[in-house]
């Protein structure tokens, strides 16, 4: 019997591919559990604008990612935290803090998981951040932190 996998199955095949598989193990495992459907044109049809769309997504949100790094590679990002004498910040500058802020400063919607620091910034000076966008668009942009008066 010919299916349409609706999902992964391991051993054989991946999310939209057509194979063929037994009547028993079609009817009796993967139908009954979602993982496949009969093939039928019209369901072949549906899949492929479901992978279509899917594409398109994709490609929309590389170019929306390309188009807020770019918008972030712009200028230096300074973040004001309070410091001591010896330039030790009181608490320290998450990736978390580096969202809000920049969210703040650009006005665009940054999400926290985009900012990787190998462990938060905890002294005033220069630095350079890896920032990784949905769509696998990377780079890094330079922020500065300063004292807060």
């Amino acid at each position: 019997m010919k299916v349409i996998l609706l999902k992964d199955v391991p051993k054989i095949g991946k999310k939209g591919e057509i194979k063929e598989v037994s009547d028993g193990y079609a009817r009796n495992y993967l139908i009954p559990r979602g993982l496949a459907r009969e093939y039928t044109k019209g369901l072949e049809k549906a899949i492929e604008h479901e992978k279509e769309m899917e594409r398109r997504k994709k490609e929309r949100e590389k170019e929306e990612s390309e188009r807020i790094l770019k918008e972030l590679k712009k200028r230096t990002h300074v973040i004001k935290a309070k410091a001591g004498e010896a330039g030790k910040i009181f608490g320290a500058v998450t990736a978390a803090t580096l969202a809000e802020e920049i969210s703040k400063l650009t006005g665009l919607s940054l999400d926290k998981k985009w900012f990787k620091l190998d462990k938060p910034i905890k002294e005033i000076g220069k630095y350079s951040v890896e920032v990784i966008l949905p769509g696998g668009v990377r780079d890094t942009i330079e922020i500065r932190v300063e004292r807060e008066e």
